[in-house]
């Protein structure tokens, strides 16, 4: 029937016609993005997985930032662990040459106070980004004897966790203000004079030829190398840390290239079965538009049966 109240076959191709805009809208805007899901609208379940893993992702990026200083840290310390270990060596050369009957023990002395002072300057000057695990003192409020560096973000069942590394500051501090329990600080007592020394505050100016002083002075070269093998097995222990830090490192940088794939998986748009699809869309809707156009011209068709 012909009527030109309702046009049904304009109806029909108007329909067509918006249905095929608002594809040509979506694949457009999935183009311009590179998102076939950029809103909860597109797809709810996977915009929801993956705004959750965009913010895992921001914060493991934070995560290798916090290894990154913890690892300037633990460099710092060993690089003043190191240098402390150089000095020591000099001092106990220093006293072995001493050891020999006719030196004037006091000129070493003099050499041996300059390499002290170098000890308490290298570990005081051993600080970054406020941290400063050689010297220290254990009486301040904000110390503590075992430091954390951040190195893990993980989630589990919607729950989320901070994975650390330890490192025992105890183990590698050359000296303690409070109770000097460092490994340079710490005293000894001489077996024969009875002199409380430890490597930053020995003494050999006064001491003589006579058995009891060779004996002490003995006993001091022997303080001193333990105390290199101490600051040797400290220095170790740091650069087991940094090889941990590094891995950990490594990991994280893994773990977040995978999260960006996961993520893209889920939302990326695949631009070649975009670009093909706006090519259809874009013959489509011009088809509709002549459709729409024909369906337009038959009520002009009807006047004509009046004239």
């Amino acid at each position: 029937m012909a009527s030109i109240i309702t046009n049904s076959a304009a109806m029909t191709a108007l329909r067509s016609l918006t249905l095929t805009n608002n594809n040509l809208e979506k694949t457009q805007s999935r183009i311009s993005t590179g998102l076939r899901v950029a809103t909860a609208s597109d797809n709810a379940a996977y915009w929801s997985i993956a705004t959750t893993m965009r913010s895992d992702k921001s914060a493991l990026s934070t995560v290798k930032d916090a290894l990154g200083l913890g690892a300037a840290t633990v460099d710092v310390a060993y690089t003043g662990v190191n240098a402390a270990i150089e000095t020591a060596k000099e001092i106990k050369n220093k006293l072995v040459a001493a050891r020999q009957p006719g030196v004037d023990r006091a000129k070493v002395q003099t050499e041996i106070t300059e390499l002290q002072n170098s000890l308490r300057s290298a570990a005081d000057s051993s600080s970054f980004s406020g941290q400063n695990w050689l010297a220290v003192d254990s009486s301040a409020s904000d110390y503590n004897a075992t430091q954390t560096i951040v190195a893990s973000f993980t989630r589990s069942g919607g729950a989320v966790s901070i994975g650390t590394i330890s490192i025992n500051v105890g183990n590698v501090k050359l000296f303690d203000d409070n109770d000097q329990s460092g490994i340079l600080d710490a005293e000894d007592t001489t077996t024969n004079g009875g002199v409380a020394y430890s490597v930053f505050t020995l003494d050999i100016s006064a001491l003589g030829n006579g058995d009891d002083d060779i004996a002490d002075l003995e006993q001091m070269i022997s303080w001193v190398d333990d105390s290199i093998s101490s600051m040797t097995d400290a220095a170790a222990n740091l650069g087991s840390a940094k090889q941990r830090i590094n891995t950990q490192k490594d990991f994280v940088q893994a773990l977040t290239d995978a999260i960006d794939s996961g993520i893209g998986a889920l939302v990326d748009a695949d631009m070649t079965e975009e670009s093909t699809r706006l090519q259809a869309l874009q013959v489509q809707q011009q088809l509709g538009v002549q459709a729409l156009s024909i369906a337009n011209q038959s009520s002009q068709t009807i006047l004509s049966l009046f004239r």
